[in-house]
């Protein structure tokens, strides 16, 4: 068994090797080489219709610079942090995307473009600070043992706060109380690197299990989404949620509900005349998909293979509600240490960078809409 001197031992060997700041270290680094390109693979890119035809900027690859500084006199030149504290500067590199565009079919060459700046982490992989050696920091006027983690933005130190937040991507139940009948809910808060959709499933007092998706502004009944998904059949939709006669009977009110919508075609129909009421049916149909596809369970896939997989996740986001109603399960309790999660540098910064690229892109949508392409 370990005495307390062995765990102190343990505790040091572990800070000397580690440090203190490790964590955040390892999270920027991942957004750096991962995590941005994994938010431009999810606009992907940028599609102006227009009666001439179809005007496209696609998103290639992207790559984070090493911080500089724009000198009047010998133009950009490499900016190192002690610079930045005395000049009152952010330590700063650019963002670069290769951009493509295509114009009714025909693909131009791809450009590199500076797409704005990115705040460097001291000691991070694209800091000038972390392959010198103590010789080399002392030059450049800093600290050998500074562990780094933090950034300089116009010239004083920061750092970003871990936050605490729900776990992503994991359903919890509760039962809400506030009217005078009980609604069952299930809800996941399913998290991507720069993006997070909330969906919400409801067992209401009617029987009717309703699905709350992202850009959809109703409810949608279960079934439907599930038939939208591309499981047609009642019967398999039923044993996708359960094998329990008891279960499966709480069903009946929500299939009742969907009289009249038989195939897949038939619900992603009813989804897009809610989201985009009043427009053609291609266009209907296209943008229904589009929710599926992109806003509806992200974390499991953006694209229309992994469909199949999130009606089964869905299915059991169906059988914890109907436990719940039944008094087989607890409500979940959000304040357990089991349903939080740390949010360190990297995936608030992700959140960031995701939310302004997002403008960026509607910002040069509505440009070309307006220009007409030229």
């Amino acid at each position: 068994m370990l005495s307390p001197e062995d765990l102190f031992v343990l505790v040091k060997a572990f800070f000397e090797e580690k440090g203190l700041v490790r964590q955040h270290l390892d999270s920027y680094n991942d957004f750096i080489e991962r995590g941005i390109k994994e938010v431009i693979k999810s606009v992907g890119e940028i599609e102006v219709p227009s009666p001439q035809g179809t005007y496209k900027i696609v998103f290639g690859d992207v790559k984070v610079g090493m911080p500089r500084v724009k000198d009047i006199h010998v133009g950009k030149k490499p900016l190192y942090p002690m610079e930045a504290r005395i000049r009152d500067l952010t330590y700063a590199a650019p963002i670069i995307l290769e951009m493509k565009k295509v114009q009714d079919g025909k693909e131009f060459e791809p450009e590199e473009v500076e797409i704005g700046d990115i705040p460097v982490m001291l000691r991070s992989k694209i800091c000038y600070l972390s392959n010198m050696s103590e010789e080399q920091l002392v030059e450049v006027g800093e600290d050998p043992d500074d562990p780094g983690g933090y950034f300089i933005i116009n010239g004083s130190e920061r750092v970003i706060v871990s936050l605490e937040d729900l776990a992503p991507n994991r359903i919890l139940v509760d039962i809400d109380t506030r009217r005078a009948k009980p609604i069952y809910r299930a809800k996941v808060l399913s998290t991507t690197l720069g993006f997070r959709a909330r969906v919400e499933m409801l067992l209401k007092p009617d029987g009717v299990i309703y699905v709350n998706m992202p850009r959809v502004p109703s409810e949608v009944p279960f079934p439907i989404v599930m038939k939208a998904l591309g499981v047609e059949s009642d019967r398999e939709i039923a044993e996708m949620v359960s094998a329990d006669e008891e279960i499966i009977a709480e069903l009946d009110p929500s299939f009742e509900a969907c009289i009249g919508i038989f195939t897949v075609e038939d619900a992603i129909t009813y989804i897009g005349n809610r989201v985009a009421h009043g427009q053609t049916l291609e266009y209907r149909m296209s943008k229904a998909e589009q929710v599926l596809d992109r806003y509806l369970l992200p974390h499991l896939g953006r694209t229309s293979e992994a469909r199949r997989d999130k009606a089964v996740f869905l299915a059991e986001m169906a059988r914890r509600v109907i436990e719940l109603k039944l008094g087989r399960r607890r409500p979940d309790d959000k304040d357990h240490m089991k349903n939080k999660r740390l949010k360190l540098a990297g995936p608030l910064l992700a959140d960031i960078f995701g939310t302004a690229f997002r403008n960026l892109c509607r910002d040069i949508r509505y440009q070309l809409q307006r220009l007409g392409h030229k």
